[in-house]
């Protein structure tokens, strides 16, 4: 694989070398405040929006949750913080990642080790069902949502470049309160529809989305490539492409896991990568990397489709 810079755009970053690891052997347990959190959003938006429902709050609160899955999830957690599929201002990747934290899944640091090891685990030849959303919907909800994986081998994760930044700690600390001055600014705006629908509502669907797309990204759909010596392959979710700002494109991601383009074919919808493009014109981002600065990662893929 070819290196950009220093640093190979294909590795899993934030993990180190642990050769004890062992992505197969641990426990599912409940994880109290991301269940309490996913499953209260949840439960807030289903009592709340029969009572706090303006045409203007639904546009408010859809506008939001596209606008926040973009600059937040898509850009600012996975191919900025995550991938470092290209560079920025520190403003602007401040912005970026508080956008990310907003989004409500959780905060930079649970969100960028939740992914790695989700990563590093889908490469190994064979890991746990929880790391390869292998059981059946319901169940993968339950333990996606309201759980988490202690595995009894854990790699060991090298985030001191992340923990010295004292903004990132702040959003990681902090990660449920950023939704209070969102919160507050809705309902200056709109009242309490504005803050159902912009808070609650955008919050369960960011959260339950990701999750779904997810989910089948793992089991089913349209295939491009096989990963060599990877034990789980991925899937593209085509009618979530638009929806996810590119993210749905899954098998081009494990293709060329640190490419700032995912949709790579002619069709593929990826409004990540055109925020990115914009960016880059204007000189806001730099160092974009595309599957053409990875020639070397050829030798790991199989095309299929």
């Amino acid at each position: 694989m070819e290196q950009i810079g220093t640093r190979d755009r294909c590795e899993v970053n934030w993990i180190v070398e642990t050769p004890e690891a062992d992505p197969l052997t641990g426990h599912v347990r409940w994880d109290m405040g991301h269940s309490l959190w996913n499953g209260g959003m949840a439960l807030g938006a289903v009592m709340l929006t029969p009572f706090f429902t303006t045409p203007a709050a639904v546009v408010v609160g859809l506008g939001l949750t596209g606008a926040m899955l973009l600059l937040g999830h898509s850009v600012g957690f996975h191919r900025l913080l995550i991938h470092g599929s290209f560079r920025t201002t520190p403003l602007m990747r401040k912005f970026l990642v508080w956008c990310g934290t907003v989004a409500g899944m959780s905060g930079p640091l649970w969100i960028v080790k939740t992914h790695d090891l989700r990563d590093w685990a889908q490469r190994q030849p064979a890991c746990h069902d929880y790391l390869a959303h292998r059981r059946p919907m319901l169940i993968d909800a339950w333990w996606q949502l309201h759980c988490r994986l202690n595995l009894a081998h854990p790699p060991r994760f090298d985030l001191a470049r992340l923990e010295a930044d004292r903004f990132i700690l702040w959003l990681e600390r902090t990660w449920m309160l950023q939704q209070l001055p969102v919160a507050g600014a809705l309902f200056l705006l709109g009242g309490l529809p504005f803050v159902v629908w912009g808070v609650f509502v955008r919050v369960a669907l960011t959260v339950h989305g990701h999750w779904l797309v997810g989910h089948l990204a793992h089991r089913r759909g349209p295939q491009s490539w096989q990963v060599a010596d990877a034990g789980v392959q991925a899937h593209d979710v085509p009618w979530a492409g638009l929806l996810t700002m590119g993210e749905a494109w899954h098998n081009n991601h494990h293709a060329y896991p640190g490419s700032a383009r995912i949709g790579l074919e002619p069709g593929q919808s990826d409004w990540g990568y055109a925020f990115i493009a914009v960016m880059e014109r204007f000189s806001l981002a730099w160092d974009v990397c595309l599957p053409a600065d990875m020639p070397g990662r050829a030798g790991k893929l199989v095309r299929v489709g």
